[in-house]
C-alpha cells in the first residue's frame, strides 16, 4: 500500500531544508492517546493547551508534547510530568530540565524571554536545572496527524528504546510525515528524516561529543527553510561537523531565490544561493490529504566562501 513517505522515498525526493522552525521548544510529558492537533485533544486540558498556544504565538518558542515509547495506557493524571525547554541558536544552545504535578504551572513562564534564548523563568517557576544525562531522540509518533509517523515512527521509538539509548521519547508533531520517521534531536536541534535506528544512533553519539551529522538531516530548527539549507551545505563543502561553529547571519531576497550569508565562530564567511524548486511529479503531501501536492524544495545553487578584505571593503 502507498503511503506519503514511501511515494516521497521512491521519487528521493531531498530532506535538506525541510525542518521545523522554532528558536525555543518547550516539551511536555502527556501520556496517554493524541489527537491530531495534540495540545487541544488529549488528555491534557484543551483550555490549558489553547491558552499556551496562545502564549508562544509569535515567541519563537513550539510546543510539543512527549510520552515514553510503549504502550500508551489512558492514564489522565500523571503524578508528575517531565518538562524540558531547549534553546538551539548556535552560541547560546542549552537544555533545561524539570517535573511538575501541575501543568498549568507553564502558563506562568516568560514566553517572548525563552524565545530570546533567557531560561530563568523556567527555572525561578519549576526549579528548572542542565540536562544532564544524553542528548534527547525525539520521535514523531502521532498517528492521528498522519498515519506514517505511528507506522514507522512508534517501531523506532520502541527499538532505541529497548535498545538502551536514554533520552528517546515519541513526540507529537514535528512536520514532514512524508520524511517518517522523523526526528528531532536536543540540545542542538537538528532534525532528521527517514531515520533508522543504525544511524540515529551515530547522529546520537555526534550529539554527545558536540557534531552533526548530516546524512539524512533535514536541518536546524534555528533557521528558516532556505538558511537550513545553506547551513548544511556549508557544512558539507567544507567539512565542518562541529554543532555550535556556523550560524546563518543573513537572509536576503524572498521566493522563489535567496541569498544567505553563513558565517563561522572563527569569523569565516561564505555566500550560499538557494531557489526553492517543485518536488515533481505531484505526490501526498500526508496521508490525509485530499489532492495531490508539488511541495517546495531548497535548492542550493552556489557556495561561495567571501574573503575577509572583500566583506571589509563591502
Amino acid at each position: 500500500m502507498s503511503t506519503c513517505s514511501s511515494v516521497s522515498r521512491d521519487f528521493a525526493e531531498p530532506v535538506s531544508g525541510t525542518a521545523a522552525i522554532a528558536r525555543t521548544w518547550l516539551l511536555i510529558e502527556q501520556p496517554g492517546p493524541w489527537g491530531a492537533k495534540a495540545l487541544t485533544s488529549s488528555h491534557l486540558d484543551p483550555a490549558l493547551g489553547r491558552a499556551l498556544e496562545a502564549a508562544a504565538k509569535d515567541t519563537g518558542v513550539r510546543i510539543a508534547l512527549i510520552r515514553r515509547p510503549g504502550r500508551h495506557a489512558d492514564r489522565r493524571m500523571p503524578t508528575a510530568r517531565q518538562v524540558y525547554v531547549a534553546h538551539v541558536v548556535p552560541g547560546n544552545v542549552w537544555l533545561r530540565s524539570a517535573s511538575t504535578s501541575d501543568p498549568g504551572q507553564l502558563l506562568g513562564l516568560d514566553f517572548a524571554a525563552l524565545g530570546r534564548g533567557d531560561h530563568r523563568s523556567f527555572d525561578t517557576l519549576l526549579g528548572g536545572r542542565p540536562h544532564d544525562g544524553d542528548p534527547l531522540a525525539l520521535v514523531c509518533t502521532n498517528g492521528k496527524r498522519d498515519r506514517c509517523c505511528a507506522l514507522l515512527g512508534r517501531p523506532l521509538a520502541a527499538e532505541l528504546a529497548t535498545s538502551g539509548v536514554d533520552g528517546v521519547w515519541e513526540v507529537t508533531h514535528l512536520g514532514g510525515h512524508r520524511f517518517s520517521p522523523t526526528v528531532l534531536v536536543l540540545p542542538y536541534g537538528y532534525a532528521y528524516g527517514r531515520a533508522e535506528a543504525h544511524s540515529l544512533k551515530e547522529v546520537l553519539h555526534g550529539a554527545r561529543e558536540g557534531r552533526i551529522v548530516v546524512e539524512g538531516c533535514r536541518g536546524s530548527s534555528a533557521w528558516e527553510r532556505p538558511g537550513q539549507a545553506a547551513e548544511l551545505a556549508v557544512r558539507t563543502t567544507m567539512g565542518e561537523y562541529t554543532a555550535e561553529a556556523l550560524s546563518v547571519v543573513r537572509t536576503a531576497g524572498a521566493a522563489p531565490r535567496w541569498e544567505v550569508t553563513v558565517a563561522h565562530a572563527d569569523g569565516r564567511r561564505w555566500q550560499v544561493e538557494v531557489a526553492q524548486g517543485a518536488a515533481l511529479p505531484a505526490r501526498p503531501e500526508s496521508c490525509g490529504a485530499s489532492v495531490l501536492g508539488s511541495p517546495a524544495r531548497m535548492d542550493v545553487v552556489a557556495v561561495r566562501e567571501v574573503r575577509m578584505a572583500t566583506a571589509l571593503a563591502g
